[in-house]
């Protein structure tokens, strides 16, 4: 698998304690729309992308 971007940096963790900030990535390609979605809660993310309509979803979690 490719490397992914990082939307969220680490120096904003502390602006975040609740953990709620999501970032989300809109691309169009020749095939669609693609969404990357970065958050600091996996849960928040998941929600986020469900709620605009499923597709397809793959994950991949960081630390």
């Amino acid at each position: 698998m490719e490397s992914l971007p990082d939307l969220i940096d680490a120096s904003e963790y502390g602006r975040y304690p609740d953990g709620g900030l999501v970032r989300l990535r809109i691309t169009v390609t020749e095939s669609g729309v693609e969404l990357l979605g970065d958050g600091m809660r996996p849960e928040a993310v998941e929600a986020l992308l469900a709620a605009l309509g499923g597709g397809t979803m793959e994950q991949m979690l960081c630390g």
